[in-house]
Order: C-alpha cells, then sequence, then structure tokens
C-alpha cells in the first residue's frame, strides 16, 4: 500500500495530513484526494497567514478592521432583509 504524506512544520506546529491509496485507485484520484485534504485542513491559509511576522499590535489592528467590516455587512444584510419584509407587506 503506497501513501502520500504531507508534513509542514512551523515553529512548534505541525500539520500533518496522510492520503492512502485505495484498492483500483489511479494517481490522478489520489492526488485529488489529497488537494482536497490540504485545503480543507486549512495549511495553505496556515501557511500564507505565518510566511511574515505580525507583531500583537498589527495583529490586533488587523482584527479590529475585520471585526468592523463584518458588523458592517451583518449590518447591511439586515437592512435588505427588513426592506424585502416592507415590499412584501405592501403588495
Amino acid at each position: 500500500m503506497s501513501d502520500v504524506a504531507e508534513a509542514v512544520c512551523y515553529n512548534e506546529e505541525v500539520i500533518c495530513l496522510t492520503v492512502r491509496l485505495r484498492p483500483d485507485e489511479s494517481i490522478e484520484s489520489l492526488l485529488r484526494r489529497f488537494t482536497k485534504s490540504v485545503n480543507s485542513g486549512g495549511v495553505l491559509k496556515t501557511y500564507r497567514r505565518k510566511r511574515w511576522f505580525i507583531s500583537k499590535g498589527e495583529q490586533r489592528r488587523m482584527d479590529q478592521k475585520r471585526g468592523i467590516r463584518r458588523a458592517r455587512q451583518q449590518q447591511r444584510r439586515a437592512q435588505r432583509i427588513v426592506g424585502r419584509q416592507r415590499q412584501g407587506a405592501r403588495r
């Protein structure tokens, strides 16, 4: 049985993904499953996030901006829902 494995090490964090070759499975489908597991496992997201050092203060500012943006989006969605309800009441 053949294995395709990926272990990525960041500082003290190790991410290990393993995909086993199934009977009568082609290499293409094995790689497809491996790619899906990498994407769903968040390996690339973690890698991209840890490429550069981000200070705690900068991370806090980024998180605050992200929170403000999320709140605005939720507010817009709520206004859209209220607008639809009003249109439905007029009919």
